[in-house]
């Protein structure tokens, strides 16, 4: 008797088994057995994510949507552009799924005032700092407008991402904003010297970073 349950039970495995690789289980949509599936937000951001306008200017939305698989979700903003005042703006997008999951982005919109002792300046390229052994680099958006990954040259290499300001001469400044890592950074005791080879010296304020002057020299 034990052996025909046993090979009953086999059998009605085996029956299974081959149901499913044919795929002939039948489960509802958006289910798989007892499991259901969920399809995280998706958000697609037009335009760049880091955006330059001059004091007095337009800012002009480039948009961001979003999806839930092939289903278009709402997409909130929040966050405003004030182009009547200098500063460096973030704007954060989200979009949240029918099962209350969300998901967020964000774009930097750098507004600016570079007088004519700067604008000509390209300041963009490498900095060592020596005391890590650690460069981060300047990327120029516009005139007296930089990029600037890695502005502490972090031992660690770091993620973290500012908006840099050459306004006049050659005084530089990282202005309050919300950095790449979430926190608000911005800088203190700045001097930059124009030099061969160019270098510069200033504290970054941010929960992350010491208060440590901290010095590069352009490679």
């Amino acid at each position: 008797m034990r052996i025909k349950i046993f090979i009953v039970i086999i059998s009605a495995m085996s029956f299974l088994c081959s149901c499913n690789k044919e795929g002939n289980f039948n489960y509802p949509e958006g289910t798989v057995g007892i499991s259901k599936i969920t399809y995280f937000p998706i958000l697609t951001m037009s335009g760049s994510d880091y955006v330059v306008v001059p004091v007095g200017g337009t800012y002009t939305e480039p948009g961001v949507t979003a999806k839930e698989g092939t289903s278009d979700l709402t997409v909130t903003t929040s966050g405003t552009v004030n182009t009547a005042v200098v500063g460096v703006y973030t704007l954060t997008y989200s979009a949240v799924n029918k099962d209350g999951f969300a998901a967020s982005t964000t774009r930097t919109v750098a507004v600016y005032s570079t007088d004519a002792s700067a604008a000509a300046h390209d300041l963009s390229g490498t900095y060592l700092r020596p005391a890590t052994g650690v460069s981060n680099t300047w990327e120029k958006l516009a005139p007296g407008v930089y990029k600037v990954t890695n502005p502490g040259g972090a031992a660690s290499g770091g993620g973290l991402i500012v908006i840099l300001f050459n306004a006049t001469g050659f005084t530089i400044d990282i202005p309050s904003q919300t950095s790449s890592d979430g926190n608000t950074t911005s800088s203190t005791d700045e001097v930059y010297n124009n030099t061969t080879p160019a270098t510069y010296a200033m504290k970054i304020v941010n929960p992350g970073y010491g208060p440590a002057l901290r010095t590069f020299v352009k490679q």
